[in-house]
Parts: structure tokens; sequence; C-alpha cells
């Protein structure tokens, strides 16, 4: 065993188990308390593995499911931004970057060059890998808000087109599922869930 390689990949090990402190404006399931980043990012990986049928095209899985995972450990430095928060939106791309450099920068350098190399493709949001990576980081809020009532979209005052801007994003990985959440959507907006401003 290479000893310091070996402490470089434990040093990042246990930084990403700070992940878990990183708490969502998300609901869990059933009016549950707010998740944290490295449960979301579990529950892409899982969906992301259940779900890889509905891709638009052939994905590696693993390569998604990596993706999937370390997607938010930027947020160990940067925080949140919530999907819907204009002003956390124009600064997060710089906090992310530097908070990329730092924590993949833990790694040896040939895990370091390989994690990063995964986060910019998913930034990226050009390969059939990534666009299914960010359907599923777009669906899993989705699925917990539908199984709360749309809780958090009236909690923070969200409506019908900041929703479909996003949703209709997860087309480029899959339109099968696209398809079912702007169905879902409609049932929200006819319950009073989310606010209509299409009019």
């Amino acid at each position: 065993m290479d000893r310091e390689r070996f402490a470089k990949q434990i040093s990042f090990i246990l930084e990403a188990d700070q992940e878990k402190n990183i708490m969502r404006q998300t609901h869990l399931s059933n009016h549950g308390r707010n998740e944290n980043d490295a449960e979301h990012a579990w529950h892409m990986a899982l969906m992301a593995y259940l779900l890889k049928e509905y891709a638009n095209e052939d994905i590696d899985i693993s390569k998604v499911m990596i993706m999937c995972l370390i997607h938010d450990i930027v947020e160990i430095d940067a925080g949140d931004t919530y999907a819907y928060d204009a002003e956390g939106l124009k600064t997060q791309k710089e906090r992310e970057e530097k908070a990329k450099e730092r924590i993949f920068g833990l790694l040896p350098d040939d895990q370091k060059e390989m994690m990063t190399a995964l986060f910019d493709e998913f930034e990226a949001f050009e390969t059939p890998e990534s666009c299914f990576a960010h359907a599923m980081d777009n669906f899993q809020p989705f699925l917990l808000n539908d199984s709360n009532e749309g809780g958090d979209w009236q909690e923070h005052g969200v409506s019908i087109s900041q929703v479909l801007r996003r949703q209709t994003q997860s087309a480029k990985g899959s339109k099968e599922i696209t398809d079912y959440v702007l169905e879902k959507l409609e049932e929200h907006v006819e319950k009073g869930h989310i606010k209509d401003d299409r009019k």
C-alpha cells in the first residue's frame, strides 16, 4: 500500500462526510424534515440506476451514478444554492469553482483529475450521461415536493413558470420522465399547490 496515496484518499473521504451537514430547502417525502446534500446525492444515484431505461440514449450508468454522488460535494464550501434563488445563482459558479479546487485537490492527482473531469462534464450538460444526471437532479426534489403536496413550492412562493423552466431542461436527459413531470405539475396547479403565472 502507498501510504501517502491512501492518506490523501482518506482525507477526501472524511471531507466528503461534511456533505451530510449541508441542508437543502427540500423536505423529505411525506412531510419529513429538510434533506441534506448527501441524502439528495444518494437518492439521485439510486434513481439513476433504477430509471436508466428512460434515458433518451444509451448511457454509462456507473458514470452517471458517480456524477450524481459528487455533483453537490462543492457545497461543503459553497453552500446550497436554492434552485429559485436568483441572487444566490449569480455567485454560484464562482463559489463552486473555488470549492472544487480545494476539495478534489485533497485526492491523489489521478483521482483529482478524474473527479474534476466528471464534475465539469456534469456542469457542461452536454453528454448523454450528464443530461441524464441533470434529469435526476431535477426529478428527485420534484418527487419529494410531489409527495408533500407542493409544500416547498408554496413555502417559497414558486410559480409554475419557474418550475417549468427548470424541469423542461430535463428533457435533454429523459423525455419520458419530463412528460410525466409536466402532467403532475398540471395536477398541482389545479389543486392550488403552485401559482399559475402563465396567463
